[in-house]
């Protein structure tokens, strides 16, 4: 089965694109290629229950096998050594990814408390967009009661585009809740025109 998502994209979301940008041809539309969730977690260095538990969920939270990441270098400040788990990541394709960013826009996101909206200025200059979230609570899979402490994440979305514009606009269709309303005119894509004629 089509996750809804996917089929918005196809049916909806591209057909859109052509007509605000011009594209001829439906593959020049930006698609999200894959999406990155990190968990960065210190404590695993000193305790690897702690990591155990993130890996187990993230593992809920995305329904697929996290994989541990370990340091690159030795950091001496910080006791780490070269090698050592300091946290773990998923990385979600396809109808997994769909499925994701289903639940992320349309339950998670607004289940933060005083939310008013993400970061439009989170993308770099290749297009993709990251989000940091404070806080595993947020995705309904997670049981509050069981949980011994709270866990930051990194969701990083690679998106294949031409501009940061077309990345928001793309993210924008499938209802991302920008701050400052789900308006690309008059929106922070506006800038980023002016931005690249400097």
């Amino acid at each position: 089965m089509v996750p809804r998502l996917e089929e918005t994209y196809r049916k909806n979301i591209i057909p859109a694109l052509k007509e605000k940008f011009g594209y001829k041809n439906s593959l020049q539309a930006p698609k999200i290629q894959k999406i990155v969730l990190n968990m960065g977690i210190g404590a695993a260095t000193q305790d690897i229950k702690i990591l155990e538990q993130a890996m187990e969920e993230l593992g809920l939270i995305t329904g697929q096998k996290p994989a541990i990441t370990r340091a690159k270098k030795a950091i001496a400040n910080f006791k780490i050594r070269k090698g050592v788990p300091v946290g773990c990541k998923v990385t979600l394709r396809g109808a997994r990814m769909y499925e994701f960013l289903d639940r992320l826009v349309n339950v998670a996101l607004p289940r933060i408390r005083d939310f008013r909206g993400i970061n439009a200025n989170s993308f770099d200059q290749k297009g993709n967009y990251s989000l940091g979230l404070k806080d595993q609570t947020i995705f309904p899979e997670i049981n509050v009661d069981r949980l011994p402490r709270t866990q930051g994440m990194d969701v990083i979305m690679q998106i294949r585009s031409n501009s940061r514009e077309e990345s928001y606009e793309l993210l924008r269709l499938f209802g991302m809740p920008f701050a400052g309303g789900n308006s690309a005119k008059g929106g922070p894509a506006d800038g980023w025109e002016k931005e690249a004629e400097r």
